[in-house]
């Protein structure tokens, strides 16, 4: 059960003005035809899209609604590229971030909170930060789409600072008064 799909990234309100190539609904429906399928469901948010508060509350609240919580919640922070549409978009302060994550801790305690896109722009602190809210995996490798990840190397020194073992891809460990999703 490696594989993965990951949507639909905003709320119902926000995604027409970044997605226009299919709707929110068919997005949604994905996920339950994913999760038919026996694929783990990877579905998480891109943050600072120039969404509000209120449009990350609504991607949370779609993603906690859902049958099954994910096994996994991405938090991407959108690394604005110069040309592209959102290119000129201000980056989302972070505390928003944190706000997310440490939310998405509170209402799916069993789902993998992962620190995506945008950690490399982070500091170490505020990356601990982001584990101290909820978040307790990361994505690794030299690039993610179209920036730089911090490399697993880096990443090992990091956690080895902190005194964190890494977990393999989609472990789930016990939630104390959690039952399995």
């Amino acid at each position: 059960m490696g594989k993965r799909i990951e949507v639909p990234h905003t709320s119902l309100e926000f995604y027409p003005n970044v997605i226009t190539t299919r709707s929110y609904d068919e997005r949604v429906k994905t996920l339950s035809h994913v999760r038919d399928a026996g694929i783990n469901v990877c579905s998480g948010g891109i943050l600072g899209l120039s969404e509000s508060s209120e449009d990350r509350i609504g991607l949370l609240h779609t993603v906690s609604t859902l049958p099954s919580h994910p096994e996994s919640f991405p938090v991407n922070a959108l690394l604005p590229i110069k040309g592209t549409p959102l290119g000129d978009t201000t980056p989302l302060a972070f505390t928003s971030m944190l706000r997310t994550i440490a939310t998405a801790r509170l209402i799916m305690p069993a789902t993998i909170i992962r620190i995506a896109a945008g950690r490399k722009t982070m500091s170490e602190e505020k990356q601990a930060l982001c584990f101290m809210a909820g978040a307790n995996a990361i994505f690794t490798g030299e690039k993610m789409l179209t920036t730089e990840c911090n490399g697993w190397d880096e990443d090992s020194a990091l956690f080895g600072r902190w005194g964190l073992e890494p977990m393999k891809s989609f472990e789930k460990k016990a939630v104390e008064g959690v039952e399995a999703a």
